[in-house]
């Protein structure tokens, strides 16, 4: 959580300065292959961890009907 509080707002920064550089085409983010693995990784990652949460919301849900 530390490591994020002093990185967030770098990471911002960089993020804005390169937009700005594209002229707001994200694909830059996807010319190197290593960064597209890594947001592969990122996006696989984001979504195992929202997965069960709405499996067990949906199930609550049905649940109560």
């Amino acid at each position: 959580m530390l490591l994020a509080f002093i990185l967030g707002p770098m990471m911002e920064e960089f993020l804005r300065r390169t937009l700005l550089l594209s002229k707001g085409d994200p694909s830059v983010f996807l010319t190197r292959p290593l960064s597209a693995v890594l947001l592969g990784i990122a996006a696989i990652l984001l979504v195992l961890v929202v997965l069960p949460a709405v499996r067990r919301r949906r199930d609550e849900a049905f649940q109560e009907e």
